[in-house]
């Protein structure tokens, strides 16, 4: 017998009572119209669902709780991930996992250098019996699209892909083919000195809501591997269903951004761009992105409102990868340098 989806057909007629102290006081102050309540009642349900994802998603395979929540945090806000991390740790089982418990479809893609777009995007066949041309979608028709090795592939199909996340639609045979939805990519990237790789041009990094790094499993996870002690994907319930995933989405953007939290933001984007060691800051899409994202990490803390919180712990994994260092490398020592620098007002 099929286990019933997450309680969500209810959690529309539940109040949330969590207000925390300054920015909650100024965030009752500014509310309009019925903005506040249609935010307040979708949020005791998103915080069960984080609950019930992190112990299904646990029972099958073993990843830090914060990647789960980042993942969940890109689900609510319509964004797209990159994860990064050596061959055989777990990103395809991971992809398949959150799409069952999401209630999506989940396709996997093997990029390399020879795949051509209509790979991924379908084609058009000639059918005798039907006197006419019938489309057979491609692998990208799904929720959740796993683009495995996405920098071993061509720049024409990897610009494919990038219409695709930033659209939701493809385009072939002179028409324009909307996606399913929600529509979600979960990208990996292998490090640069694996054999075959290339390196990924700063438009298409731009394009994913987070960069995610995944790494070994710890000991004691690695051996319950070894003894067969996992479950199988199969094995997660249905928690919601597509629709109520997309009902969730439309709820994330009525969280609101008090000023002081803008205001913060921005400096630290400014920061970014006048610090000597970074040679490319970042851009005013990045800053929009990083909000997104606080706003759905507030949802899954049951808040109808952005703290500065929400922005330091996503900053890393949000902006990161969008910030070009002079002698090359990675960011974060210097994003985190001007997270410490630049103060908090209220």
């Amino acid at each position: 017998m099929m286990k019933t989806p997450h309680r969500l057909a209810g959690f529309f007629s539940i109040p949330s009572p969590l207000r925390l102290m300054h920015f909650s006081c100024l965030a009752d102050s500014g509310t309009k119209g019925g903005n506040l309540q249609t935010i307040q009642n979708g949020l005791k349900g998103c915080a069960g669902l984080r609950e019930d994802l992190r112990r299904h998603l646990g029972q099958v395979i073993k990843v830090p709780e914060e990647i789960l929540d980042h993942l969940l945090v890109a689900a609510l806000s319509g964004g797209h991930s990159l994860i990064e991390g050596i061959p055989g740790i777990g990103k395809t089982l991971l992809a398949r996992s959150l799409a069952k418990a999401l209630g999506g479809s989940c396709k996997r893609i093997q990029f390399t250098n020879d795949l051509l777009p209509t790979d991924i995007l379908g084609t058009s066949v000639w059918r005798q019996d039907r006197g006419k041309f019938v489309f057979f979608p491609g692998p990208l028709f799904a929720n959740i699209v796993l683009a495995d090795e996405i920098n071993r592939t061509s720049p024409r199909t990897l610009s494919s892909l990038l219409e695709a996340m930033e659209e939701g639609t493809v385009s072939l045979d002179g028409r324009t083919l909307e996606l399913p939805r929600p529509f979600m990519v979960l990208a990996t990237l292998n490090p640069m000195e694996f054999h075959g790789t290339f390196e990924m041009p700063e438009a298409a990094i731009d394009r994913f809501l987070l960069r995610l790094k995944l790494d070994y499993p710890s000991s004691e996870h690695e051996l319950d591997l070894y003894m067969g002690l996992g479950k199988e994907p199969e094995s997660i319930p249905s928690l919601i269903h597509a629709q109520d995933w997309i009902e969730l989405q439309q709820l994330v953007p009525k969280v609101r951004v008090l000023e002081p939290v803008a205001l913060y933001a921005h400096r630290v984007i400014l920061a970014t761009r006048d610090h000597p060691a970074i040679r490319l800051g970042g851009s005013p899409r990045a800053g929009v992105s990083w909000i997104q994202a606080a706003k759905a990490r507030a949802f899954l803390m049951e808040r109808d409102f952005v703290l500065p919180d929400d922005l330091k712990e996503l900053a890393v994994p949000c902006l990161a990868h969008r910030l070009h260092p002079r002698d090359g490398g990675d960011a974060t020592p210097f994003l985190e340098e001007i997270l410490g620098e630049i103060p908090i007002e209220a």
